[in-house]
């Protein structure tokens, strides 16, 4: 099982950090070790004083497949869900910097919490979806698929094109605006629609 990421595909988060809206598709990957489940705490990793938040909607790949095309994409998916894609930010922001590879900042341990996921037939229009993400009870995140500058099908259809999908596989969908640091003692609470999705502790 792998973890397939999509950044910058929402055009407010893309303005919040100061990045240029991409040509296609921006992919990178976490490791299975990235994965909490089960409403696990989120443990503050020693290495970085700046982790943030990013709310996210993931789908998971059903069956297997390569080079799908983006009129039979729907085909590879029959669940959704919610996870976060945690980064720590002042990594990101040196690698980038010296213009390496941000791996350490996005797949470290516990780095991808996930909900547990619902039948997409449970949603009356996945084009047309709101999602959020509470910390301590106030509002941080909140997005509307909507918004996303490539849906779900154009992500399958183009990961495929490089990643074989497999049965188990995860994708997450990318980031609304909002995103903000975490602190020790922190709660977060992720919604799609009205269901709560996960909620869990930083310790």
């Amino acid at each position: 099982m792998k973890i397939i990421a999509i950044g910058r595909n929402y055009v407010a988060h893309i303005q919040e950090l100061q990045n240029e809206i991409p040509q296609e598709p921006v992919v990178f990957l976490k490791p299975d070790t990235a994965i909490l489940k089960n409403n696990m705490p989120f443990y503050y990793p020693d290495f970085s004083q700046d982790i943030h938040h990013e709310v996210e909607i993931v789908l998971k790949i059903s069956r297997e497949g390569k080079s799908i095309a983006k009129e039979f994409a729907h085909k590879y998916y029959d669940e959704i869900g919610l996870g976060i894609d945690f980064t720590a930010r002042d990594l990101q922001s040196q690698l980038k910097a010296k213009g390496l590879p941000w791996e350490i900042a996005k797949a470290f341990n516990g780095s991808a919490p996930i909900s547990d996921f619902l039948p997409k037939t449970q949603f009356k229009d996945l084009r047309n979806l709101n999602f959020s993400l509470q910390v301590n009870g106030q509002l941080r995140q909140q997005g509307n698929t909507s918004l996303m500058i490539y849906d779900f099908d154009a992500i399958i259809a183009y990961v495929s094109q490089y990643f074989t999908l497999k049965k188990g596989d995860l994708i997450f969908t990318g980031t609304p605006q909002g995103v903000a640091p975490i602190q020790i003692g922190d709660r977060l609470q992720g919604y799609i629609e009205k269901t709560l999705m996960f909620d869990f502790e930083v310790k």
